[in-house]
């Protein structure tokens, strides 16, 4: 699971974050020590750490003392509206640049990602999600 060439302790906070975006680990779930994800990882125990702390000063996760690191309430939503963020950022404004450079308006992507999207497989299970977040 670790990636060569990315800060060891980004891919820790990663792996938290797809955890409780996935809904392995829930709202006040108790996260793993950073002691478990070094552990894991065979890294060393302050990089898990600075990975977890970046978390918890994000809000994601919180302290409790003498028990650990659990799940803070609406962590789940602040990490999608995040990741909402950065898949606009990242893959609908180039989108668009090419678009305007083809003379495609909004319409006409509407119209061809609906068209690809009706041909995915999966389409209707990934549709059916979206709904009901």
């Amino acid at each position: 699971m670790i990636e060569e060439g990315r800060p060891l302790f980004l891919q820790i906070a990663e792996s938290v974050e797809d955890a409780i975006v996935d809904g392995s680990l829930r709202e006040e779930d108790q996260a793993p020590s950073t002691n478990e994800l070094a552990a894991f990882h065979r890294i060393n125990p302050a990089t898990a750490a600075k990975g977890v702390n970046m978390l918890v000063d994000k809000g994601v996760l919180y302290k409790r003392r003498g028990v650990g690191m659990f799940v803070a309430p609406g962590a789940r939503e602040v990490l999608l509206n995040e990741r909402r963020t950065a898949f606009a950022d990242r893959f609908v404004e180039p989108l668009l640049a090419e678009a305007r450079r083809l003379g495609l308006g909004p319409e006409d992507i509407t119209h061809l990602i609906t068209d690809r999207a009706a041909n995915t497989p999966d389409a209707n299970a990934n549709t059916n999600e979206g709904a009901n977040q």
